[in-house]
């Protein structure tokens, strides 16, 4: 708050995130400069407590970032041997062959990793460098020196619900940055106020989004086959919306299990994660995991809108990396070798600008290489077939989308030109007296599990005693508004069962679970009033995801 005092620490650079983005950002400035003074500033417990992700990995960004990646011993090990695409309808299946595919789905060359796990090994590589990396600091604020940013607010511990300090607050410290670099994840709550602040986003689509919600099990060594990439579109979702599963044989015979519903449904009514646990009943599933045992849980959003949907990624004094951008290649469904490609050219442009004794205003050379370089040439081959599927459904648009994507392979051009988005994802939700409820089967405790079950395996924790995360810009308007016009689809879209609407003295409540959150921030994308903001709770809160 402006009238805390807090002590100070100044750095050449200071970086929010421990991801890919950010930690790749760390890595190249000391690669470049080794006397350079950067920081990361994680809000996990330890970094990787909070990445998720399939993950397919395109070592285009390792490559690029540290050649000798394999020298030095990353978790970058199991090759895809096999690539598998598979239409579902709700009792068999029709595999899609891979040779009219065009050539950029090919997963020839590609690893299946834990992102977890690659993001703590590259903290280690930052960490030789000489990168300072605080995780448990969350960066509450940041701090303006005139229109410029001039650094972040962290490590804020000890206010009562009502926000105020408590009996054993620490203010935190200013950490001041002659540039900062932000790379937060999908839909962070720094980057929600720089894109507002500096309107960075108003020559841009809006920006789509998906959740992705994942399981890790452990399966029987005969039905596992490490290296076999499996993607399903179709079934349980139908036209309800867009989507799809992944099935990844990783190491250990362990698989990666993960489902995607793209958040521009409009059925208030429609359960995304009871969506998945339906899918695990399809027999092309369900023989796989039969005798096996789900080891981990959890959810996230995923950046969908593409090249079209890119807000500007530079403000006075740094920039937008990886997801607070939104580099995610949608039909790929990558996005990390993009994260690292743009924490490696923004370090690049912050060491051009200091060395010309620069500092604090716009990087547009980092601007310029986003959007043109390898990370701007990726997305813009693929940038209509979100919005064709969108538009068009999934039949329609597996067939003109393919089309468009090998015209712009073929050709670098798209006839179609670049097609819009349309709608945000919270006003593409209907009406509830529109549709009818979904009647899912009860999950059966063996393939199919309740929330507050799967949320355990998410060892997710929050300090009961601070504000509530999940701002409600009007307490009126979840049970005024949403539940009769939408019928609260909070209680639905959220894979953690944060919410509720409980009946309290003959009267609707609307109830936040704030301690369940696994940080997805789904309900600040999807609210269809717009009402929730999802702000950063304190350090080290959250879930923690030990090889997701």
């Amino acid at each position: 708050m402006a009238d805390t005092q807090r002590e100070s620490m100044e750095y050449d650079v200071v970086i929010v995130g421990a991801g890919p983005a950010g930690l790749s950002a760390a890595i190249r400035l000391k690669q470049l400069d080794s006397d350079l003074e950067v920081v990361v500033l994680e809000k996990g417990s330890e970094v990787g407590a909070h990445i998720l992700s399939g993950a397919v990995l395109d070592p285009s960004g390792l490559d690029a970032l540290m050649p000798d990646w394999k020298d030095r011993g990353a978790p970058v090990k199991t090759k895809v041997t096999k690539d598998n695409f598979y239409l579902l309808g709700e009792g068999g299946q029709v595999r899609v062959p891979n040779w009219p595919m065009p050539p950029l789905m090919n997963n020839h060359g590609n690893y299946i990793v834990s992102m977890g796990n690659v993001c703590r090994w590259m903290a280690e590589q930052a960490e030789a460098l000489g990168v300072e990396i605080f995780p448990g600091m969350s960066c509450s604020e940041l701090v303006y020196d005139g229109d410029r940013v001039k650094g972040v607010v962290a490590g804020e511990f000890g206010r009562n619900p009502d926000g105020t300090p408590g009996d054993g607050y620490e203010p935190g410290m200013e950490l001041h940055g002659k540039y900062v670099l932000i790379a937060e994840g999908v839909r962070g709550s720094l980057s929600k106020e720089l894109i507002a602040k500096y309107e960075l986003a108003k020559d841009s689509e809006p920006q789509k989004y998906g959740l992705g919600i994942k399981e890790i099990w452990e399966v029987d060594p005969d039905k596992h086959r490490e290296g076999t990439v499996t993607h399903t579109m179709g079934w349980p979702l139908g036209k309800n919306a867009g989507g799809g599963s992944f099935i990844y044989h990783a190491e250990n015979n362990q698989v990666f299990l993960g489902f995607v519903v793209h958040l521009n449904y409009a059925n208030p009514y429609l359960r995304p994660y009871q969506e998945f646990q339906r899918m695990k009943h399809h027999p092309l599933v369900a023989d796989l995991l039969a005798g096996g045992k789900r080891v981990a849980y959890g959810a996230r959003a995923i950046t969908e809108g593409g090249y079209q949907s890119m807000p500007k990624p530079v403000f006075p004094g740094g920039a937008l990396l990886g997801c607070s951008v939104g580099l995610v290649n949608v039909p790929r469904i990558k996005g990390n070798h993009n994260a690292m490609l743009s924490g490696k050219a923004a370090a690049e442009a912050v060491h051009a600008a200091l060395g010309a004794g620069r500092e604090g205003d716009l990087l547009d050379d980092y601007a310029e290489e986003l959007k043109t370089g390898p990370v701007g040439q990726d997305l813009r081959r693929v940038r209509n077939v979100k919005p064709m599927w969108s538009r068009y459904g999934l039949w329609a648009s597996l067939a003109i989308g393919g089309f468009d994507m090998w015209t712009n392979n073929l050709l670098g051009v798209s006839l179609f030109g670049t097609l819009k988005h349309g709608k945000s994802d919270a006003a593409a939700t209907g009406k509830a007296s529109d549709y009818a409820p979904i009647d899912y089967p009860k999950p059966d405790g063996k393939l199919s599990f309740d929330r507050l079950t799967n949320v355990s395996y998410a060892m997710t924790n929050h300090e009961e005693s601070q504000p509530c995360h999940l701002q409600l810009k009007d307490p009126d308007v979840p049970i005024k508004i949403n539940l009769p016009e939408y019928a609260e689809p909070a209680q639905r879209y959220c894979p953690a069962g944060v919410y509720e609407v409980v009946e309290k003295d003959g009267k609707p409540e609307f109830v936040i679970n704030f301690q369940n959150c696994v940080h997805c921030k789904t309900c600040d994308i999807k609210d269809p009033s717009q009402n929730i903001n999802w702000v950063t709770p304190q350090g080290g809160d959250g879930p923690n995801y030990p090889n997701m």
